[in-house]
């Protein structure tokens, strides 16, 4: 069953600054769960908003910032209705020196504000979060059910980059703190996430004891969920939402 939803853009103070952010819920008096939902990165867009409305149309308030917002409001590059990065490279590359300005430190302590944010409302219930993230968010959301393992009962990564690398901050390598339920939808052949660091993060997760679900999806591109880009995937989109969907109602 879904419902109707009103979402409305709002900013959010900052340590470095104000992140616009989108919100989004059920049309009713509430309350209900809150969920964080991590940018791919391209960022806050109406095609993100939409993603956003359909969780909240399930029954939870999203909240979804620009993480980039230290490089400005979003959209940090001018983006066509329909995004086909091998055709405009040098759209990426103009977003890239922003991403790598985020480290991990700053992110982790701006995710520390987007859980206080939600957690505060009156729109939510009490109680841990749930974490949703897309590309880079799934990494984002990875990280935060590491660092802040008290304030997370689910969190799912789809289409991933770089969840388990051999750097020594890699996100995985947190998993013995995760207290949350995990699932991971992998894009088939992504270039930012091998077979074997899918393995290694699947490792690492069981032998930590995280109860966790990871699936490769055949043929599925790094994308695969962004219906506005060229990598958008119909079925395996639609198996994102089960599965995600899923895991919020068992753990929220």
């Amino acid at each position: 069953m879904t419902t109707a939803v009103h979402g409305s853009s709002l900013d959010i103070p900052m340590p470095d600054g104000t992140a616009d952010a989108y919100l989004t819920h059920p049309a009713d008096s509430g309350p209900h769960p809150g969920v964080l939902l991590y940018m791919d990165a391209f960022g806050l867009r109406p095609h993100l908003r939409s993603m956003a409305d359909r969780l909240a149309a399930a029954g939870y308030v999203v909240l979804v910032p620009n993480v980039l917002y230290r490089a400005g409001r979003a959209p940090l590059v001018e983006l066509p209705d329909f995004i086909d990065p091998f055709a405009r490279p040098g759209m990426f590359e103009a977003i890239r020196p922003a991403m790598q300005a985020l480290t991990p430190e700053l992110a982790m302590r701006d995710a520390a504000v987007y859980l206080d944010w939600l957690a505060a409302s009156p729109l939510t219930t009490d109680g841990p979060a749930g974490l949703t993230g897309y590309c880079m968010g799934a990494g984002l959301a990875l990280r935060t059910a590491g660092t802040y393992p008290d304030r997370v009962a689910a969190a799912a990564g789809f289409h991933g980059a770089y969840l388990a690398t051999d750097a020594p901050d890699s996100p995985h390598l947190l998993a013995d703190r995760i207290t949350a339920e995990l699932y991971f939808g992998h894009a088939d052949n992504d270039p930012t996430n091998s077979a074997e660091q899918i393995d290694r993060l699947d490792k690492a997760l069981t032998a930590a004891g995280v109860p966790h679900r990871s699936e490769t999806y055949e043929g599925a591109m790094h994308g695969f969920t962004q219906a506005d880009t060229s990598m958008y995937g119909e079925e395996a989109s639609e198996r994102h939402w089960v599965a995600l969907l899923d895991l919020f109602a068992r753990k929220l």
